[in-house]
């Protein structure tokens, strides 16, 4: 029956108001019935009892005679609220206001409170089976101290007289709790609504992904919980249409990274299958370019693995204690060749006392190679390249520094992201875009993070800040060093 989200909410607010209501207002009608109601009845015929008591005091014949009681009962009845009746010491009826007790008239009686009152004290009695059904009654003696208890002034009264009286308050109450019931209602279901609506949106939103449609960010509101869940969606829909462009983008990129060397490979084995196998010069010219091709091929397939296996979270290192200022030189030699090759200037400026790292270095050498292959390629002839490396007390850091183009801010915000390719049409549009992602994350995984700066038209500066390890420092230190 309450299948739906909205049916389900819809009765969670409002079915506590239905139960929660009805039971207060019952409650509250039982609390004023018996607590104010029946305490102000009390009081009243007490106060009644207590004047009639008096008037009676200087008449204590009537407390002898019935007849002189009856014509007393008769006469003070109607100003009573209730049945006035009158007792002798003994405990015989002596005059009522109730015709009904006629028979009793002179008869010995014993009603619940009368002893009480004989005894000297004022007496009041609740007889009521349930509430509305009964009688109080008000017992009040008439005492001298020569002469002891005189008689008993009597007043009884119907509670659901009282009741009666008090309809019309109950009415009200009764009205004031259906409109706050109605209000109720209202609000919970309204509330509900609210409720409903963002999570209605979200399930759309799912549906309409799952059919393939485009996305619309969904509207954060509601509560605090629910808004975090909007945001968190359009997140992870945000991030699963990055992914489909990535995927997309891999997808051109391939076509165009695979087709440009396949088509000069291809044109190279058409050249060799023509003749050119007979041209020993020409031969060793295009099998040079194929060797240089199937090597690009080579670096792009390495590329490709690497970024699975971060993908698949395999990324592994093997750290060992190296020394900086012999390690990097060498490692930095291979790209001052290929610099001088583009027509580019090169410059390196290591400090003197580089400390003792813990790397792993293949995978370090492969991310700086990927800074300054970057530099490399994206600075013109004629421009500049420089490595420069420092150490501070609590890091190692290395600056590869070039004259290229520079980058925007679009590009750089974007600069780590796999297969993105900036817009700027002063930078080159060559290469997967994986070579920055794959040396970031080596460098993390070594405790480390990159930093850049650039502007258009000024070149880059791309900065590795490495942790040191001071405790490491000092456990790889030789004999001669320590000495």
């Amino acid at each position: 029956m309450f299948q739906s989200l909205r049916a389900r909410l819809i009765l969670s607010h409002v079915l506590p108001l239905l139960v929660i209501i009805p039971l207060a207002a019952v409650a509250l009608i039982y609390l004023l019935e018996t607590q104010v109601v029946l305490a102000n009845l009390s009081s009243e015929l007490t106060g009644q009892a207590v004047l009639v008591a008096e008037l009676t005091a200087d008449y204590p014949q009537v407390f002898q005679s019935p007849q002189d009681g009856e014509s007393l009962a008769n006469r003070l009845g109607p100003r009573v609220n209730g049945t006035l009746r009158l007792f002798s010491p003994d405990s015989r009826l002596v005059g009522s206001s109730d015709p009904k007790d006629s028979p009793s008239l002179g008869h010995t009686t014993n009603p619940a409170g009368l002893s009480k009152a004989l005894g000297g004290e004022v007496s009041l009695n609740l007889d009521f089976a349930r509430l509305g059904v009964g009688q109080v009654s008000v017992y009040v003696p008439i005492y001298q101290s020569a002469q002891g208890v005189l008689g008993v002034v009597g007043v009884t009264q119907t509670v659901a007289g009282a009741f009666d009286r008090f309809a019309r308050l109950r009415y009200v109450i009764l009205a004031v709790l259906a409109v706050a019931l109605v209000l109720g209602v209202t609000v919970g279901w309204r509330l509900a609504l609210n409720l409903e609506d963002p999570l209605s949106d979200v399930t759309r939103a799912v549906r309409d992904l799952a059919a393939g449609s485009d996305f619309v960010p969904i509207p954060e509101r509601g509560p605090s919980e629910i808004r975090d869940l909007l945001r968190s969606f359009n997140a992870m829909v945000h991030r699963l249409n990055t992914l489909e462009d990535s995927r997309r983008q891999l997808l051109a990129n391939l076509v165009h990274e695979l087709g440009r060397p396949l088509g000069a490979l291809h044109s190279a084995i058409d050249a060799l299958q023509g003749g050119a196998v007979e041209d020993e010069a020409l031969r060793g010219e295009l099998l040079a370019g194929m060797k240089s091709e199937v090597g690009g091929l080579r670096r792009m397939v390495d590329d490709l693995a690497e970024l699975h296996g971060q993908v698949l979270g395999v990324l592994e290192i093997s750290r060992v204690p190296t020394d900086l200022g012999d390690w990097l030189p060498k490692t930095l030699a291979p790209w001052r060749e290929m610099a001088f090759r583009r027509g580019l200037e090169w410059s390196t400026e290591l400090a003197e006392a580089l400390p003792q790292v813990m790397i792993d270095p293949a995978r370090f050498d492969q991310a700086v190679g990927n800074l300054v292959s970057n530099a490399i390629k994206y600075t013109p002839p004629g421009g500049r390249v420089s490595v420069g490396a420092r150490a501070t007390d609590s890091e190692v850091l290395i600056d590869v520094r070039d004259t290229g183009p520079g980058m925007d801010q679009d590009l750089l915000d974007h600069l780590f992201v796999p297969l993105y390719r900036g817009n700027n049409h002063t930078h080159l549009q060559s290469g997967m875009g994986l070579g920055l992602t794959i040396a970031k994350e080596l460098i993390a995984a070594h405790g480390g993070h990159i930093e850049v700066s650039s502007r258009l038209g000024e070149g880059s500066t791309f900065t590795v800040r490495l942790p040191r390890d001071k405790a490491s420092e000092r456990e790889i230190l030789t004999p001669e060093q320590e000495a």
